[in-house]
């Protein structure tokens, strides 16, 4: 039987063990709205390099479908990443770096109408500045979802509303910081015998005084849409 996975309270204190500089960042002209409309019209064959956990934490928690939506803003500058802190008091991923989304409800068509709900609801982003260009392979959490990242090109002239019982913050991050390994950081931690690793992505806003930590599965699925990206050179 596996072994339940700790839960991480203090990500950043668990040991860098490596940075993946040793790869290459995805070219600039791969990181173009048109570029990738044009991916995923065809996507090559894709085997995600991180599945994910499975539901080791809670072994017997029931698998819960959700979806996400990776929003790329095409800003003036290049396409930006939005992304939310999420509050603190909530029962899974509370104070996380994560994209908008949530679990799917009975009346959500597919992932693509859970993605666009649950970014309405969460931000207030509204799906008619969402272009849905395609999917990325499911992400399996420690918590148990079975999560659909859903990709859209967001147009710039929108306004958010965060919901506060969720959201404490939204900010954006340049794609093609997400999409350089020298920016992957690799983490390792030993329970009871075993060994997990996950991945982080600080990022530090222009002016700011300390970096957004980016991990756990929002990073490991920016590092999915990194190998798709790759991979298709």
């Amino acid at each position: 039987m596996a072994q339940p996975v700790p839960r991480i309270t203090d990500p950043q204190a668990i040991p860098v063990i490596g940075i993946d500089d040793h790869l290459p960042p995805v070219a600039p002209a791969a990181l173009t709205a048109p570029a990738l409309r044009a991916l995923f019209a065809a996507p090559p064959a894709f085997e995600p390099e991180i599945p994910g956990d499975g539901g080791r934490f809670a072994p017997g928690r029931a698998a819960t479908p959700a979806a996400v939506l990776v929003p790329l803003v095409m800003r003036a500058h290049g396409l930006q990443v939005l992304l939310t802190q999420r509050t603190p008091h909530l029962r899974d991923h509370a104070g996380q770096v994560s994209f908008p989304g949530g679990r799917a409800e009975p009346h959500d068509a597919d992932a693509v109408a859970t993605a666009l709900r649950e970014t309405e609801e969460e931000v207030g982003l509204a799906r008619r500045h969402i272009e849905v260009i395609g999917t990325l392979p499911v992400y399996r959490t420690v918590t148990s979802y079975v999560v659909t990242p859903v990709v859209g090109l967001v147009q710039p002239d929108f306004d958010l509303a965060l919901d506060a019982n969720e959201v404490a913050e939204a900010f954006e991050v340049p794609l093609a910081f997400l999409m350089a390994p020298a920016n992957h950081h690799r983490h390792r931690f030993e329970w009871d015998g075993h060994a997990r690793q996950f991945l982080s992505m600080p990022w530090t806003r222009p002016g700011g005084q300390a970096p957004y930590f980016i991990w756990g599965a929002t990073a490991a699925m920016l590092r999915n849409l990194y190998g798709f990206l790759a991979g298709a050179r």
